[in-house]
């Protein structure tokens, strides 16, 4: 990747920071095109993407100019911009199709037009909905297994994993990889208002607080948590790994955690947080874990972080960084002790 030029579009968050910082440490520069309206000033510095040197840009995937004058000299994109809450996409489906499906759109035709060597797509384990209706309990998701969205979110991410597929297939075309992400999780993560995403950040900023941990439909959900280092990892990887052409690639540790579990890791933590059982929201999967043999094979690479280290680095890094949690929660706080 060395002297290579790297796109990464929704490249202002905490994946996208991680991975405009593996870039340039291969050598590679970079430009960000993130409309960086997705969280507020003073989170966006905990990122540190200022001071990474990357040429960042402030725009719209949809705004087909501005893509245009990022992607024609680019080497490789790294498509990561999206409206990518569950919650919000549900509440907000049209938004979610002007960002996901139109903007996407967008991405693909002027890479289709530019001499990009490869694009990485990033997807969602979301496609995967509840997995397969004849196994009980949980399961593991295949790359190439029948797929069944049951969110808005996971409809639009599917949608562009065929687009991609539809649009980069021919001898004069950019190689595509899609990654499908697991549940990504790590310092320094902040969760938004109204989201059930991200729960080890719900869940410990929650117990920091002195508020209930939330267990949504009893906390039975399994999950495949896959920490930010290691996502940005195969990500940048997936770039050059030549065997990954063409490829829909799971990430993940191939590892179970149920929602319940998670809790029961961060509550020691915090003598005296409790937890209560809520009702599941609208869109949110039972969940599964991840084949990763597709990973390891294609991109050489295997997690490093385990669930219980990668929980236990988050809880350290908010006790030492209190000032984090965002002033809607803290007020949140507040106003039940009031």
């Amino acid at each position: 990747m060395r002297d290579a030029h790297v796109v990464v579009t929704g490249g202002g968050g905490l994946v996208g920071s991680r991975v405009v910082a593996l870039a340039r440490r291969a050598g590679a520069s970079v430009t960000v095109l993130d409309r960086f309206d997705a969280y507020p000033e003073d989170v966006r510095e905990l990122f540190g993407l200022d001071r990474l040197g990357a040429d960042l840009v402030a725009g719209d995937i949809c705004d087909r100019d501005t893509v245009r004058r990022v992607v024609k000299d680019a080497d490789y994109v790294i498509h990561a911009a999206a409206y990518a809450d569950v919650a919000a996409c549900t509440r907000h489906p049209d938004v979610a199709f002007e960002a996901n499906v139109r903007g996407t759109e967008t991405v693909l035709e002027e890479i289709a037009a530019a001499q990009v060597r490869r694009l990485v797509f990033i997807s969602s384990a979301a496609v995967y909905g509840n997995g397969r209706p004849d196994v009980t309990g949980p399961q593991v998701f295949h790359e190439d297994q029948p797929l069944v969205p049951v969110s808005v979110y996971a409809n639009t991410k599917l949608w562009a994993e065929h687009q991609a597929r539809l649009m980069l297939v021919g001898p004069d075309k950019a190689e595509f990889t899609v990654l499908r992400y697991f549940s990504v999780y790590g310092d320094p993560q902040i969760p938004k208002p109204g989201s059930h995403s991200w729960m080890v950040a719900w869940m410990a900023m929650h117990a920091h607080l002195g508020l209930p941990i939330h267990l949504n439909g009893g906390g039975v959900q399994v999950r495949d948590l896959v920490h930010v280092e290691d996502i940005a990892a195969a990500t940048v990887l997936a770039l050059v790994a030549e065997r990954a052409a063409g490829q829909i690639i799971n990430v993940g540790t191939g590892r179970p955690t149920s929602v319940r579990d998670v809790a029961d890791m961060i509550s020691p933590h915090f003598p005296g947080s409790r937890q209560i059982v809520t009702p599941l929201p609208e869109g949110d999967p039972l969940g599964g874990y991840a084949a990763t043999e597709r990973m390891r094979d294609l991109l050489g690479y295997t997690p490093r972080i385990g669930v219980r280290e990668g929980v236990e680095r988050y809880v350290r890094w908010l006790q030492a960084n209190p000032q984090a949690v965002p002033q809607w929660l803290a007020a949140t706080a507040a106003d039940r002790t009031a």
